[in-house]
C-alpha cells in the first residue's frame, strides 16, 4: 500500500477545512466485517459533514466510482476490489436534547444505543450489539428483537447527489419498509450525513417488549416493559449466543449478521410453499409464518436454510455457515469473496429447489453478485 500525499487544506466561506487521510492502493478488507475484498484504487476518511461532501463532489465532478464506507458490517466487496474512490465516513456527533437524539454518520452504533440506555431512554434498546455505524440505519431500516429505526427515526439529514444539496427528508418520506428505504431506493442519489430520533422516558424502563424470544428469555409476557439495562444486556446476550456480536476471536462473527432477508410472501405464494413443506417434510410440519399486511406473511430464512439440509457449521472451505446460526455465512480466516460467494449460491440453489423461494442477500454486493 502507498500512501497519497496529504491534500491541500480547503477552504469554505471563512472556514478552513484540515486536509482528509489519503491513500492509494488501500487495503479495504480490513473495514468491512467479512474481512474480505481487494483493495482500493483511492481511499479517502472524511471526518466533516463538510469533507464527506467535498469528496462526493469530487467523485461527482470527474466522473470516479464511488463507494461509501461505514462500519463495514453490510459490505461484501469483490477480490478485485474497487477501481475508484472509496470513502470512509468517520464523522462523529452525538447530540441529546431531552428525548430528541442527532447521530453523526460515522458514530458506531452498538456506542450510541449504550449511551441512550444509560440516558434512561427508550426506543432503540433492542438493537443493541448491531454492528456498523449510525449512517446506515435508515438506509437497511436497521431492525432486529421487535425493534427497527423506522419507529423512532424523524428525519435524516443527507447530500443529495442528485440535486447537489443538503436535504432533511422525514420520516414520512423515507419510505421505510422491511430491511428497505428510500436510501437503499436510490443508492447513487443519497448519502446520509446525520440522523435524528424521537426516544421516549419511561422512568427507566424499556419500550415494550414485541419479540418473543426476547420476552422468554426475560420471563415476560410480550408487551410488558423491563429496566432498560436489562433488555440491552438481555439482547446482547441472545446476539452473542448467535455469532451476531463482533468479536475478532470468534470466526463466527466474522460475518455481516443475517445473509439473507426473511422473505415475503403473497397468499398464493405462502400456499404453494405451504404445500412443498408439506410435500417434502410431512403433514404436520409448519412453517413460520407472521403477518406482513395485507395480503402477504413473512417467512424465515433460517428456517428454510436449516430445513433444506444447510445445518449450522455448513461447509468444509474456508467460507462455511456459522456453527450459531443457519442465517450467517462466516469467513473463517482464509476465505475469499469468491468462497464466500460459491457457498451463498449453493444456499440460494437448495433453497429454491426445496421449497420454491428465492432467497435475497441482505449485503451490499460491490463488483460481484450472486
Amino acid at each position: 500500500m502507498s500512501r497519497g500525499s496529504p491534500r491541500p487544506s480547503r477552504t469554505r466561506g471563512s472556514r478552513t477545512l484540515e486536509p482528509v487521510q489519503e491513500l492509494h492502493d488501500a487495503p479495504l478488507a480490513p473495514l468491512t466485517t467479512f474481512r474480505l475484498g481487494g483493495p482500493a484504487r483511492r481511499l479517502i476518511t472524511a471526518t466533516t459533514d463538510d469533507e464527506v461532501i467535498a469528496a462526493v463532489r469530487e467523485a461527482d465532478d470527474t466522473g470516479t466510482p464511488l463507494l461509501l464506507i461505514g462500519g463495514g458490517s453490510n459490505l461484501v466487496i469483490g477480490d478485485q476490489g474497487f477501481a475508484g474512490t472509496a470513502l470512509v465516513i468517520a464523522t462523529k456527533g452525538y447530540a441529546l436534547d431531552g428525548t430528541r437524539l442527532e447521530l453523526a454518520a460515522g458514530e458506531v452504533w452498538t456506542d450510541a444505543v449504550a449511551r441512550t440506555v444509560e440516558a434512561g431512554l427508550a426506543g432503540i434498546e433492542c438493537l443493541a450489539g448491531i454492528p456498523g455505524s449510525a449512517g446506515a440505519t435508515p438506509i437497511q431500516n436497521v431492525g432486529a428483537y421487535g425493534q427497527e429505526v423506522a419507529s423512532t427515526i424523524t428525519e435524516v439529514v443527507a447530500y443529495d447527489r442528485r440535486t447537489r444539496e443538503t436535504v432533511t427528508v422525514p420520516n414520512a418520506e423515507c419510505a421505510f419498509s422491511y430491511r428497505h428505504s428510500r436510501f437503499k431506493d436510490e443508492p447513487e442519489r443519497y448519502v446520509v450525513l446525520r440522523v435524528r430520533f424521537e426516544l421516549e422516558d419511561a422512568d427507566g424502563l424499556s419500550g415494550p417488549v414485541k419479540y418473543a424470544e426476547t420476552a422468554r428469555t426475560l420471563g415476560v409476557e410480550p408487551g410488558d416493559r423491563v429496566p432498560l439495562a436489562r433488555a440491552r444486556e438481555t439482547v446482547l446476550k441472545l446476539r452473542a449466543g448467535k455469532g451476531m456480536v463482533l468479536d475478532p476471536e470468534d470466526h463466527d462473527t466474522w460475518s455481516a449478521g443475517s445473509f439473507f432477508t426473511n422473505p415475503i410472501l403473497t397468499d398464493e405464494e405462502f400456499a404453494a410453499f405451504h404445500a412443498r413443506v408439506r410435500e417434502r417434510l410431512g403433514a404436520d410440519i409448519t412453517p413460520p409464518a407472521y403477518a406482513a399486511g395485507d395480503g402477504h406473511t413473512k417467512t424465515s430464512a433460517a428456517w428454510l436454510i436449516d430445513r433444506a439440509g444447510f445445518t449450522k457449521g455448513y461447509g468444509t472451505g474456508p467460507a462455511r455457515i456459522s456453527t450459531k446460526h443457519t442465517l450467517a455465512l462466516t469467513n473463517r480466516g482464509a476465505a475469499t469473496t469468491e468462497d464466500l460467494l460459491t457457498l451463498a449460491r449453493e444456499v440460494v440453489t437448495g433453497v429454491r429447489e426445496a421449497f420454491g423461494i428465492t432467497l435475497v442477500n441482505e449485503p451490499v454486493t460491490v463488483g460481484v453478485s450472486l
